[in-house]
């Protein structure tokens, strides 16, 4: 069961259309929160703890920008959807997370509306998330509701350098309209099971330490 009563509010919030009435000082208290709900977790259940709290202010504001389920999330791998799971419903058996009978540790399209795409090896949320694209644009044809719908790919630095986010990016420059709602966030935490390498860990470096990329941090900060 989750720990009703500790979080002012965290227990107010079931779905995500309960984050969209907070303010973003709110939303900052909400996600302090939801790293301690989260931790609490996998001390009872085991399971990924790093990848979860990396991604825990970027969840928070993916599905309070986003109209989440209309909007699909996919995530890459999937190591990272514990806060995920915790505002999509799926709080009050998050203690049952990698148990037998309970909540899988990744996404899985059986378990929720707000998981699209079952995650598995690494570097498939662009081509799942094109591929959706443009079935939005195609049903868009009987049905004009989903030519606002998005599609965001959340990807790592490690797994967008695999061959499969590449293909995908390729085939998404050749789709047209198909593809204008398709956002892919890279998430460069500097993170993976090995360091990541080649031409586009070296431009990340740079550009990360770049001091355009550096002035336009501390303005947001």
């Amino acid at each position: 069961m989750p720990t009703l009563g500790r979080f002012a509010h965290l227990d107010r919030v079931r779905y995500p259309h309960d984050l969209r009435n907070l303010s973003v000082e709110q939303l900052k208290a909400l996600a302090d929160e939801l790293r301690a709900e989260t931790i609490d977790t996998v001390s009872t259940t085991s399971g990924h703890l790093g990848a979860s709290l990396g991604v825990v202010e970027l969840t928070v504001a993916l599905h309070a920008v986003f109209d989440t389920p209309d909007d699909r999330v996919i995530w890459d791998v999937g190591h990272q959807t514990y806060p995920h799971k915790i505002l999509t419903g799926r709080r009050d058996r998050i203690r049952t997370l990698r148990q037998p009978g309970g909540l899988s540790g990744f996404t899985r399209r059986s378990e929720s509306e707000y998981d699209p795409f079952g995650a598995a090896h690494s570097s498939t949320s662009i081509s799942a998330g094109l591929g959706m694209a443009v079935a939005h644009h195609l049903r868009a044809e009987h049905d004009p509701s989903y030519r606002e719908r998005n599609v965001i790919a959340v990807i790592g630095d490690g797994s967008i350098s695999a061959g499969m986010a590449y293909e995908a990016m390729n085939n998404a420059s050749h789709c047209g309209p198909g593809a204008e709602r398709l956002i892919v966030i890279l998430n460069d935490n500097e993170m993976s099971i090995a360091p990541p390498v080649g031409a586009m860990s070296s431009y990340l470096s740079r550009l990360m330490s770049s001091r355009k990329f550096l002035s336009l941090r501390d303005l947001a900060a």
